[in-house]
């Protein structure tokens, strides 16, 4: 099965090689690591602590193992967790937000590569985020005797039907998992149809709520807020997470209603790192004086810009902290929506587009709460902004619904923890023996 896999692989990289080419040349990506994806070149681990092993694809799943690996370093101090990823943005983060962690890409699912890895590394638990099903990887850890769970498990419509399509292969992948941890029930479901072990699908809950700050006099935020000059009697409307068109709403909305507000200031946080030139483009079509974060620390902040462009990445948690009206991205394009949690644990008057697949039942939450309002288009997020700003206390009301809502979700972290200890502490350290 191994190498028919891997053939298949190969025949789909050389199906999508004229792509990958075009954007390693054009958009700089895919140019790093291939040591450590395609031959399973991972730094090699020393001594014998039982090892966790936490695969996170990118930005979003870094962001989300926080609390569960600050809870696993206050409980259990003696075990080796280590990070991989998939995309450079990903590890970009993960480096800077576990720098005492071993941090590296993890490998393409071709067996020889898999199996490197894991002899390397040697797992005791391969940890798997959200969902990331790799047949060869998931045998490999088996094969090395680590046990394999799913933390944080979505499994959303979707991604059911396209599973569906191949439940043998998926039935095989599951019943190799020790533990599926889900987000809620109907997740659960979605994992029992494709034929999981009942007795190892449990509902846990979301990390994303655990990993939500809510106090906005947080060190990073406040640093934050004082690197740009944002003022106690600024109003702040913060568009994160956006994807194209979006900020040319957000743009329309701040360009609107600057003029009736002076205290209003526009923040945006592109998706995608390598659209923040693009951004910039077009805020210099626009005219209205801005500055990128990234030339804060150099330049200090410009008093007479009002607009500012995150050009960095693994900020956005924090900016989010600096919000008084927040519009969450990736929900008036198809993408499916972010997460609206940050924002709304800080207390935002949040809002987000149509298009939430990916949050479904965050957004149900919010909206049953009346914590959020979902905007159809570029004149509707206008209308919420101005509503938000003739308006403070239904700003303020919604926001602090919002943040009550988030205070109430929290403990996915302890119930995975416990999961998670019932699994590793018995047999701790016999997949190093096996190895």
């Amino acid at each position: 099965m191994c190498w028919l896999l891997n053939l298949l692989y190969a025949l789909l990289i050389a199906a999508a090689s004229p792509l990958l080419i075009y954007r390693a040349v054009a958009q700089h990506k895919y140019r790093q690591g291939w040591g450590q994806k395609l031959w399973g070149l991972a730094p090699r681990r020393t001594g014998d602590r039982p090892c966790l092993w936490f695969h996170a694809v990118s930005v979003g799943e870094v962001n989300l193992l926080a609390p569960l690996l600050a809870a696993i370093a206050r409980r259990h101090s003696h075990w080796h967790c280590v990070v991989s990823t998939t995309t450079a943005t990903g590890l970009a983060l993960a480096r800077k937000k576990y720098p005492e962690l071993i941090v590296f890409y993890c490998p393409l699912d071709f067996s020889w590569a898999v199996e490197a890895a894991m002899r390397r590394i040697r797992p005791a638990c391969l940890v798997l985020t959200e969902l990331e099903l790799w047949p060869n990887l998931i045998a490999a850890a088996r094969r090395h005797g680590a046990h394999v769970m799913i933390v944080n498990g979505r499994l959303s419509e979707r991604s059911f039907r396209g599973y569906h399509r191949v439940r043998w292969l998926a039935a095989s992948m599951l019943g190799q998992v020790d533990l599926i941890l889900a987000q809620n029930q109907e997740y659960a479901d979605h994992f029992l149809a494709l034929r999981a072990p009942a007795s190892r699908v449990h509902v846990t809950g979301s990390l994303k709520f655990d990993g939500a700050q809510t106090d906005r006099g947080n060190a990073a935020t406040v640093r934050l807020r004082q690197l740009a000059g944002i003022a106690d009697d600024d109003l702040v409307f913060l568009a994160g997470s956006t994807q194209a068109g979006e900020e040319t709403a957000a743009l329309n909305a701040y360009r609107t209603l600057a003029q009736e507000h002076p205290r209003l200031r526009l923040i945006l946080v592109p998706r995608h790192p390598e659209r923040f030139n693009a951004v910039a483009e077009e805020l210099d079509r626009t005219e209205l004086p801005w500055q990128r974060r990234s030339c804060l620390e150099v330049a200090g902040a410009d008093a007479n810009a009002r607009v500012l462009l995150v050009d960095t990445i693994g900020e956005l948690s924090s900016w989010w902290g600096t919000a008084h009206i927040a519009f969450v991205g990736g929900s008036l394009s198809s993408r499916g929506g972010q997460n609206m949690i940050e924002p709304a644990a800080y207390g935002a008057a949040v809002c987000f587009g149509p298009n939430t697949r990916n949050f479904r039942e965050i957004v149900a939450l919010l909206l049953a709460r009346q914590a959020a309002v979902v905007v159809a288009d570029a004149g509707e997020l206008t209308t919420f902004v101005r509503r938000c700003l003739l308006e403070p206390q239904f700003a303020e009301a919604m926001g602090e619904r919002a943040r009550a809502l988030v205070a109430a979700q929290l403990g996915a972290t302890h119930r995975t923890l416990d999961l998670l200890e019932s699994l590793v502490a018995p047999s701790a350290g016999g997949a190093a023996r096996a190895a």
